[in-house]
């Protein structure tokens, strides 16, 4: 059980940012879009959920690997408001990849965790090669003194491709994470709104000894036979 929840199967509901000044689609200043994330947050909390992420999902085409400044700016004030209002756990991702950015972002913010992509191992996704993070994000966690926020990594990460790894299981990737010191794994379906694969879910939970969560594709129909075999859910479509 994570000692962030008061359950030991806790939903964790995603907030979709509306894309933030400075990328392509952006149309609403900072204001508004803040105001939009803390509704959401409160309508979340109201409906019980255990805890929220937030995310910068319209923020496409996404930069591979570090963002600039006004989305970390952005992304703290954000991100601090839904804290406070909404009193839950929360955390957060910076696409694509930006894991140092998001983990100075939940530090300035009081947040709980981030969610990582390409913690262990590499893949290839859209944005190009993501190599292993796992070394140089630990380090910097220690070296600002969040050791309190915690790293969540996905494996085998939706929208990406795997043939480089194709020879290491999900099981394997999932036991490689715990061996870097990550604090949970995230597994997902090939893309986004899809379920994992049973077989995967079950691999994973099998090889690590820290908390799984589901990270797509999650549905009242299909819980059930998710429920017993993982430790939480990420609900986001």
């Amino acid at each position: 059980m994570n000692p962030l929840f008061p359950t030991a199967k806790p939903v964790i509901a995603m907030i979709h940012l509306d894309a933030l000044p400075g990328t392509p689609a952006s149309r609403m200043d900072l204001k508004a879009i803040e105001a939009r994330a803390v509704v959401e947050a409160e309508i979340y909390r109201d409906a019980g959920v255990h805890g929220l992420m937030l995310e910068n999902m319209h923020d496409t085409p996404y930069l591979h690997g570090g963002v600039g400044p006004e989305i970390v700016a952005a992304m703290a004030i954000i991100s601090r408001h839904v804290k406070e209002t909404s009193k839950l756990p929360c955390g957060l991702q910076i696409l694509a990849a930006a894991n140092i950015e998001a983990l100075a972002v939940a530090h300035a913010a009081g947040l709980d965790f981030i969610r990582a992509e390409g913690f262990a191992f590499a893949h290839v996704a859209d944005e190009g090669l993501i190599q292993s993070s796992a070394a140089e994000l630990l380090r910097y966690r220690r070296r600002i003194g969040a050791e309190r926020v915690q790293v969540w990594a996905d494996i085998k990460k939706k929208h990406s491709s795997h043939a480089i790894t194709e020879d290491v299981g999900i099981g394997e990737t999932a036991h490689a994470v715990e061996f870097m010191r990550g604090d949970a794994v995230i597994v997902t379906g090939s893309v986004t709104g899809d379920a994992p694969q049973t077989s995967d879910v079950a691999a994973t939970k099998k090889h690590c000894s820290i908390p799984v969560y589901l990270g797509s594709g999650v549905t009242a129909k299909n819980l059930a036979k998710f429920y017993s075999a993982t430790d939480g859910f990420i609900v986001g479509s």
